[in-house]
């Protein structure tokens, strides 16, 4: 069989692409433990490692840039067209750099979430490659760009990047990607946490009850003036520490020392944007989700409908948010039913695909 080698191209587009690949490639090693592992990613390696089980190979860097954003739900519009414009400029140049990375890195399988740079460098090398991801570039490139004049040559770029792939696996929930014909549709893909919560609500010295609520915007920041929100009795809110909240009822994330998927499965409730990752992690432990929609971006509208069917859920408007105005929605969240949680089929799914490649 022989030691296989695996560059993994994660996007640093907030965390939810790491949300996606971690559990596949934990569940992957456990599987090949001598595989080895290459990674390519902007973000920390120590965020990284929080998440990645295996031993692994840390190539800093952003092969792709998603969107550029005015804050954790806002696109800024001008600024990413400008990128885009920026990133296809000689694009046969800037593939064919890519080639002779991976080239030098001599691996057996590329799997990018959802970058579609390395796809084209391997296609051109000759090396497969798989994509894996709820959304492509592509698709949300066409929905803000597509009457742009300058839009259609940068789109059949993207297009058939993700089209070179030998598979892209489709993440339940995800985006149509009807123009990709490769697209093969797995299951959920989420991490399963710990239930801390018994050990968390001493910790916290909560009442028996007092509900845990964890505000978190999937790697984007979001400050909101929690600080002028009115005391709602019976609840604690745990926040990034950069906030730099002195009121009672609220406690710093990074204080409880916890990893992400425990926290995920030992607080009551999250509230948060549409994202993967903490829809999906949130719905597979069993947490309930207060969220608000993102302007104008259309991955959440497949997100929101798996949601409201696997998971306890409120939205919240962007207005009651800021003002903290949230007791109604919070009593409305604890009167709807708890569906059971659905499972993370996805992982194994995605497993058993790769090792097809990695014989």
């Amino acid at each position: 069989m022989g030691d296989k080698h695996l560059f993994v191209d994660i996007s640093a587009h907030g965390f939810g692409h790491l949300a996606q690949v971690a559990p596949v490639l934990n569940a992957l090693v456990e599987r090949r433990p001598q595989l080895q592992i290459t990674v390519r990613s902007g973000l920390p390696r120590e965020r990284l490692q929080a998440r990645l089980a295996p031993r692994f190979t840390h190539l800093a860097g952003n092969s792709d840039f998603g969107y550029v954003m005015h804050d954790a739900v806002n696109v800024d519009r001008a600024a990413t067209a400008a990128a885009y414009r920026r990133q296809h400029t000689d694009w046969p140049q800037r593939v064919a750099d890519e080639a002779a990375l991976l080239d030098s890195l001599r691996p057996d399988l590329v799997l990018a979430d959802v970058a579609y740079l390395p796809l084209a460098g391997a296609a051109q090398l000759g090396v497969p490659a798989v994509a894996m991801c709820s959304l492509n570039w592509a698709e949300l490139f066409a929905h803000f760009y597509v009457r742009e004049s300058w839009a259609p040559a940068i789109h059949a770029q993207i297009l058939a990047a993700y089209r070179s792939a030998a598979s892209f696996l489709r993440l339940t929930p995800a985006m149509p990607m009807a123009d990709l014909p490769r697209r093969r549709s797995v299951g959920p893909v989420a991490t399963l946490g710990t239930d801390r919560r018994q050990a968390l609500r001493r910790q916290l010295h909560c009442g028996d009850d007092e509900k845990l609520l964890w505000i978190g915007f999937g790697g984007f920041d979001r400050p909101l003036p929690i600080d002028r929100w009115p005391v709602i009795s019976g609840y604690r809110w745990l926040i990034p520490q950069a906030w730099a909240c002195t009121r009672a009822d609220t406690v710093a994330i990074e204080t409880l020392a916890l990893p992400i998927a425990d926290l995920m499965a030992s607080v009551d409730a999250v509230l948060t944007k549409p994202g993967y990752g903490m829809f999906t992690e949130a719905a597979c432990n069993g947490t309930a989700v207060i969220f608000q929609r993102r302007p104008d971006w259309p991955e959440q509208h497949c997100l929101i409908d798996w949601l409201q069917t696997n998971a306890r859920c409120q939205e919240v408007s962007p207005e009651d948010l800021l003002a903290g105005n949230l007791a109604d929605t919070l009593a409305d969240l604890w009167l709807r039913p708890a569906p059971a949680r659905p499972a993370p089929s996805g992982v194994q799914e995605a497993v058993e695909i790769l090792l097809a490649w990695l014989p």
